[in-house]
């Protein structure tokens, strides 16, 4: 695979600081059972990196001394950890709002036939990967029957009660190649349209996310050629604006080690979140302020100021 990071500094992304923290982005660990060809985790089957049970404790710990109202679990297919669900049940026990990170097939794996039930029971919102609502597309992009497995797992949702106006559900779409996404409220209406119509499936939000120039679709950029154009449409299309609402000025991210970074993408790339010279843990900023710190950027970070914006909760701006 092509390395991106020495990639990174053509353009020299402006200087930003952190604000108050309200979230908490635990990767649990890269094993999945998909392998996406825009997985910016490099996530897959073989991958054998998992969070232990110190670390799990460690974010528990974090949550209630820090007082961080969210915890946006992803993976991998976290799910697939054998500790996901006592550390939702205990983060909600803190009154914690959980957020599973969710790539819809795991919902159809033998052995998480009752995943929905748990989900709904515990009231975590589900943020769904549907990178597009034809199966074609779907298919092209996640393997070969991952669209038909997606509706079913959406309908599983939608019979515990996600997407109507209780339990919460939310979808992401990725574009296909080296793009970005188009008007997030337009697209939502497709989705809402086609998705009711062709299956009864209801949903609350759609989420945008640009491609990051990363991992497994960074190399796929290199290897066609299409790296450095890609990279100079983020830089073309960089807007002011969005500095104020990117996600990391609010999150921090931990990966399944325990050690911490400005965002999942800078995780993703070993930019670490330092203190001085140093790497952090995350049993080392328990009690600890990190609003005001510098935030660690490089060029992908254009990624989410291009456009309408890009973050874990979709567009930035209209």
């Amino acid at each position: 695979m092509h390395a991106t990071l020495p990639l990174m500094q053509r353009y020299g992304f402006p200087a930003i600081r952190r604000g108050r923290l309200e979230t908490l982005q635990v990767n649990l660990g890269y094993r999945c059972n998909q392998s996406c060809l825009h997985c910016h985790v490099n996530a897959g089957p073989q991958r054998t990196e998992s969070m232990s049970r110190e670390t799990l404790s460690d974010v528990l710990v974090f949550l209630e001394v820090n007082r961080v109202r969210v915890l946006d679990i992803t993976g991998g297919a976290p799910e697939l950890h054998p500790g996901f669900r006592e550390l939702v049940r205990k983060a909600r026990a803190l009154g914690v709002r959980v957020i599973d990170r969710c790539n819809l097939t795991i919902l159809t794996e033998p052995g998480y036939e009752d995943l929905p039930a748990f989900l709904g029971e515990m009231q975590v919102e589900v943020i769904a990967s549907l990178p597009c609502y034809t199966e074609e597309l779907v298919d092209r992009q996640r393997g070969k029957g991952v669209y038909e497995r997606s509706i079913e797992g959406l309908k599983r949702l939608n019979r515990r009660g996600y997407g109507k106006g209780g339990l919460v559900l939310n979808l992401v779409y990725n574009p296909q190649g080296p793009s970005l996404p188009p008007p997030q409220e337009a697209l939502e209406a497709d989705y809402r349209r086609i998705l009711g119509e062709q299956h009864g499936i209801v949903f609350d939000r759609l989420f945008t996310l640009a491609n990051m120039p990363i991992q497994r679709f960074g190399s796929m950029l290199i290897s066609r050629g299409q790296f450095n154009e890609y990279m100079a449409l983020l830089h073309g299309s960089h807007r002011e604006e969005n500095l104020e609402a990117v996600m990391c000025r609010s999150l921090v991210s931990v990966d399944w080690r325990g050690e911490v970074y400005d965002c999942d993408f800078n995780q993703m790339l070993d930019v670490p979140l330092k203190m001085g010279s140093r790497r952090v843990r995350l049993a080392d900023l328990i009690g600890r302020d990190v609003e005001g710190n510098p935030i660690a950027v490089r060029d992908h970070c254009y990624g989410c100021t291009a456009g309408q914006g890009s973050s874990c909760g979709g567009a930035l701006h209209g």
